[in-house]
This record gives C-alpha cells, structure tokens and sequence, in this order.
C-alpha cells in the first residue's frame, strides 16, 4: 500500500464521518450531555469492539454468509432498534444526571455504557458488508493482505475514536446550560435515542 493509497483512504473515511450522525454518534451525544464525557467514554470503548468485530467477519468472507440469510438481517437490525427505543424509554424516566445519590438511584457503571455501545453499533448488520466492500478498494494485491487490513483497521477505529469523543465534547459543553434543567435534558436526549431507533428502522439492511 502506496502513501497515495492510504491518504485517498483517508480521505473516503473522512467524508463517511461527514454525513450526519448515526445511532452510534447519537448515543454517545446522549451519554456524554447527561453524564458528561469522561463517564461516556466506555461508551466509545464498546462502538469501536463491535466495530472491530465487523472487519474481522467481514475479513473472513462472513458477509456473503449473512448475506444468504435475510432473516438474520432483519432480526439484528430490529433487537438493535428495541434496544434503543428502550434506552429511550429510560432515558424519559430517569433523575436527573447527577441526582443518583439524592434519588437513591444506582449510578451507571462503566460496564453499562460499553454495552450500550456495543450492541447499538453491532446492531447495524450491514456495516459488515460495509467494510468488506471498503477494504478492497484500497488493497494491493502483490503485497501481504493481512497487515493491509491490520492498518486500514486500525485507522478506521482510530478515526471513529477522535469523531465519538469531538461529539462527545461538544454535547457537553451545550449540555452545561440545561445542567440546572435535568428533566428537559432527559427529555432532549430521549428524543434523540428515539431518533437513533428511526435512523436505524429506516435502514434498507437488504440492500446491495
């Protein structure tokens, strides 16, 4: 892999980012504006698993085997929409960040953010088909394959990362003028994890 090819590569992952949010960019916005985005973090942590998991079976050809069971498509995407709708719900019904203690409430711990990440970014089958159609393109074929998609991996990941946290902070920050308003907050963020759930439905998991 030329220099050239990995700058035209970043270069097409840069303009992927630049679309606007996902359900997975919508959940860390969420986490982050109510719980600030040091606590969000394993949020990231849990995107960028599932994420890592998504090359490997896209690396290994398990898209074409999911490919010939459409079933199994339309169950991930929608255990992934339930999942939100019910983060949603929750969301709705929750103190206000910050009131655990006053409330008697169990603060969330990392573990629960990293999952909320996880299964909102596992729960998009076709990013497996995504990548295996994105790898290749930049690929040379009379070099080693596998520390090509060690690196393009890599590189992906690394980007998300910066993406997830740069949203994260930003949430933050606009989040400080509603820190004395938790329960519009709420209300706010749930909106947006109900947004997220529309975002995935709407998502044609079928197609080519």
């Amino acid at each position: 892999m030329t220099i050239e090819v990995y700058l035209a590569y970043l270069a097409v992952v840069a303009v992927f980012f630049a679309t606007p949010p996902g359900p997975s960019q919508i959940l860390m916005i969420t986490n982050s504006a109510r719980f600030g985005l040091r606590r969000a973090l394993p949020t990231i942590a849990g995107d960028l698993s599932a994420n890592a998991l998504q090359m490997i079976a896209a690396g290994f050809g398990l898209a074409v085997l999911i490919a010939q069971t459409d079933w199994l498509l339309d169950v991930i995407k929608w255990a992934g929409v339930c999942y939100l709708i019910y983060i949603a719900i929750r969301t709705f019904r929750a103190a206000p960040a910050g009131d655990d203690a006053a409330t008697g409430a169990t603060p969330l711990r990392a573990r629960h953010f990293f999952l909320q990440g996880f299964l909102t970014s596992a729960s998009n089958p076709k990013a497996v088909f995504f990548f295996a159609a994105l790898f290749p393109q930049f690929i040379t074929p009379e070099q080693p394959i596998a520390p090509q998609l060690l690196v393009l991996g890599v590189t992906y990941i690394i980007v998300d990362g910066i993406i997830l946290v740069i949203f994260g902070a930003v949430a933050q920050k606009l989040s400080r003028g509603l820190a004395r308003r938790g329960n519009l907050l709420n209300r706010l963020s749930g909106m947006m994890m109900l947004g997220a759930a529309a975002l995935l439905g709407a998502k044609d998991v079928h197609a080519r």
